[in-house]
């Protein structure tokens, strides 16, 4: 039987794990590199959550204050919005060894309660991987948009947003 897992806050502690979860989920070609990971945690640490259990870090959330609309490049550090209307949801990653006991739903639920906490109307993301119908179970629908943040992504990434209300 699996240890419980615990989402807390993530630390700067974690960063060596979260690196490790990141090459677990990933290809080469969407890892971000430790300095800008660490950034974003400095940056936004009240909206990163990690997962653990007895054997350490097993999940992931990265996330922002941001504008509806906007997109983060990938391999960029985030640019929290002052005027932010939007929980920009970045980069959400369980490890292979965690799969199955709810990890990812909980992070995404976990989060989208503090976005609410913050008044932010919207939440909004980057799907990618062939994720937009587990997006969709969160109630996130395809959305255009300009920015040409998107356009660093791998091919079929799709710009999602949903209301947090």
């Amino acid at each position: 039987m699996p240890s419980p897992v615990t989402i807390r806050p993530m630390l700067p502690a974690d960063l060596d794990a979260i690196l490790r979860v990141q090459a677990a989920c990933y290809p080469p070609a969407m890892q971000e590199a430790a300095a800008v990971v660490k950034a974003r945690l400095d940056a936004a640490a009240a909206t990163c959550l990690a997962a653990s259990d007895a054997d350490g870090v097993c999940g992931y959330l990265f996330a922002y204050p941001s504008r509806l609309g906007r997109v983060t490049d990938l391999g960029a550090p985030f640019g929290i919005a002052p005027d932010a209307d939007t929980l920009y949801l970045h980069d959400l990653a369980v490890d292979p060894r965690a799969l199955g006991r709810g990890l990812a739903r909980a992070l995404v639920e976990h989060l989208l309660d503090l976005g609410r906490g913050l008044d932010l109307p919207h939440a909004a993301l980057v799907s990618v991987q062939d994720s937009t119908r587990f997006w969709n179970g969160f109630g996130f629908e395809a959305r255009a948009t300009s920015d040409a943040g998107l356009f660093t992504y791998p091919a079929g990434a799709v710009y999602m947003a949903r209301p947090l209300d």
